[in-house]
């Protein structure tokens, strides 16, 4: 991402984090959040927190199914008397100002914050901060005076990205044309996903037509990428980077709806099951999974111990800048590259999908082929 700068901190972070899996309790490093500690205990340290949680909408499917249980869950375990509200701004900027300053006038005393447009919200984590209640960034990195920010590392995403269109397109990339579909130009992680695919890309392919998709919406991809074919031709597209798996959903449409047969190499992020579904079909190519647990893990251990006035550094280990803070203490983790060959041992054995619900009925002989079933 542009202006982004990403610093590893030594110290007691980086000793706590070697020796603990994120999924395994990050908060045990700091030890105060998975106590029972209250007021009582002698250290200011409260023994209930509202947390506040913000989400930005219900277009990607990960937001409701995965994050939000994931991180209610996992704060209930460390802090029983902690309570959540909990807001979802269904892709509205005006809407998020509001749940956010609704949520300081009823007493929240941490706010996890998946913002629609962080520069755009940069003046409520401003509120925010002067009521003290502080705010964790959660996988968009919002502007303003955030506490703490926890996601995966973008640049890799990206190159992972494009790595695996590469891998796709075979000889045909060094001489091959692609289209670059990249996400929200308002969420600042499409700008750092189409850094590291660039990073890979440059230089192997030629970038016929790139797109910056408002929303994250399939429709809008599926109409860019309608032109792109207009524009380029048919026969002319041998590759698609796709910044994740709602953009290639409108992109493989679109392509089919053009009678393109077989299919360009589509990459995609978020391990979708429809996305799945499509890598087993052979119509997508990768996706990039970012395991939700370890990532709501560590927002939610991050917000239990700052609203307990604990500091975030205890359980995050690198740091970040954004455009208005420096040194804001993050979590970034490392995504993992799927494709047919390893859903089994990534989103299978993690728990996110069984076989069952990838193979169902319509991608029956599709699995079998893929050795998934017999």
């Amino acid at each position: 991402m542009r202006n982004l700068r990403v610093k590893s901190r030594p110290g007691k972070a980086a000793a706590c984090a070697a020796a603990l899996t994120l999924a395994a309790g990050l908060a045990a490093c700091g030890q105060a959040a998975d106590s029972g500690a209250g007021p009582d205990r002698g250290d200011g340290a409260r023994e209930s927190v509202k947390v506040g949680l913000l989400l930005p909408d219900s277009i990607t499917a990960r937001w409701e199914n995965f994050d939000r249980p994931l991180i209610e869950n996992r704060i209930e375990e460390l802090c029983p008397g902690c309570t959540v509200e909990y807001a979802n701004a269904q892709g509205n900027v005006a809407t998020q100002q509001r749940q956010i300053e609704t949520m300081i006038t009823q007493g929240v005393e941490v706010l996890i914050l998946d913002a629609v447009d962080p520069k755009a919200l940069q003046n409520s984590v401003r509120n925010a901060a002067a009521a003290n209640v502080p705010v964790v960034a959660y996988d968009r990195l919002a502007e303003g005076p955030i506490a703490a920010y926890v996601s995966f590392d973008g640049a890799e995403v990206g190159r992972l990205q494009g790595e695996g269109l590469l891998a796709a397109m075979g000889d045909t990339a060094d001489r091959g044309q692609i289209v670059m579909m990249n996400g929200d130009p308002s969420d600042p992680n499409s700008a750092w996903f189409e850094e590291g695919a660039r990073s890979v890309l440059e230089g192997k392919v030629r970038i016929g037509k790139s797109y910056d998709t408002v929303g994250w919406r399939s429709d809008i991809a599926h109409v860019n990428m309608a032109g792109a074919i207009a524009s380029l031709g048919p026969g002319n597209i041998d590759g698609v980077y796709s910044a994740n798996d709602a953009l290639a959903f409108g992109i493989i449409s679109a392509l089919k709806a053009n009678s393109i047969s077989p299919l360009p190499p589509v990459t995609g992020q978020d391990a979708e099951l429809a996305a799945v579904q499509r890598i087993v079909e052979g119509e997508q190519t990768m996706t990039v999974y970012k395991p939700f647990k370890p990532q709501a893990e560590a927002a939610a251990a991050i917000a239990v111990a700052l609203g307990r006035g604990e500091p975030a550094d205890a359980i995050a280990e690198d740091e970040i800048d954004n455009m208005t803070a420096e040194d804001v203490p993050a979590v970034l983790l490392t995504p993992t590259a799927v494709t047919v060959d390893n859903i089994v041992d990534t989103v299978v054995k993690d728990g996110m999908y069984t076989i069952d619900q990838i193979c169902t009925p319509k991608y029956a002989s599709a699995c079998e082929r893929a050795g998934l079933t017999t």
